[in-house]
């Protein structure tokens, strides 16, 4: 008896992220109150432990002209190097209970600025007796324009020789690109602020990752 041959299901097409990636996931921002608690870009609470930062940048385009409607999530571990997740198995690294490491907001409509207020990570354990990761925090991209969430890492710039050592920033050219991963660290009124741009193609494209 012939088998019949397998069905090949066509892939999905993609589509941009339109006006009501907004509405319905940062509605606040967008000027609706439909939610009784929205999702936040405060992710540090009175009892998070940790330095206390700023996470702050700009999204670009190929033109180099501003994305005023860009939508950005973050995960990060907390100040110890550990994730508030169960698959985080990093023994002797303590769980802050007062600490999600999850976030999300919007560049401003305006400025486009978007920004996060957090704590700096700890390192995290290298997965099969690799070396740590340095200090990062990991960023989810969508805008008008982009088919699929663009993923990258922001480092901090003032942790050097951990960042030598990173394993996945090591995969990196050194020079533009790897700088385009490198949070630059400013100091305002007493607080600790990373501004991190973001340039979604052109001379100054941020590295992204296939994830």
């Amino acid at each position: 008896m012939v088998q019949p041959l397998p069905v090949r299901l066509r892939e999905t097409p993609s589509q941009t992220a339109g006006p009501y990636v907004h509405i319905g996931l940062i509605p606040h921002q967008a000027g609706f109150d439909i939610f009784e608690t929205n999702f936040s870009n405060v992710l540090a609470g009175p009892e998070t432990k940790g330095e206390r930062v700023r996470i702050e940048g700009r999204v670009f385009d190929g033109a180099g002209a501003l994305v005023r409607d860009a939508f950005i999530e973050i995960w990060q571990a907390n100040s110890a190097g550990r994730y508030n997740h169960p698959a985080d198995r990093q023994e002797g690294k303590p769980l802050d209970e007062g600490f999600r490491g999850w976030g999300r907001t919007g560049s401003d409509f305006e400025t486009g600025l978007w920004f996060f207020e957090t704590v700096k990570p700890g390192p995290v354990d290298g997965r099969k007796g690799h070396r740590p990761m340095a200090p990062h925090i990991n960023l989810w991209i969508a805008a008008r324009g982009i088919n699929i969430g663009l993923q990258t890492r922001l480092y901090f710039a003032d942790e050097a020789q951990a960042n030598a050592e990173d394993p996945v920033l090591n995969l990196v050219e050194r020079g533009p690109l790897r700088e385009s991963l490198l949070a630059k660290r400013e100091e305002r009124d007493g607080q600790a602020v990373y501004v991190f741009d973001i340039h979604l193609q052109g001379p100054n494209e941020t590295v992204f990752f296939d994830v």
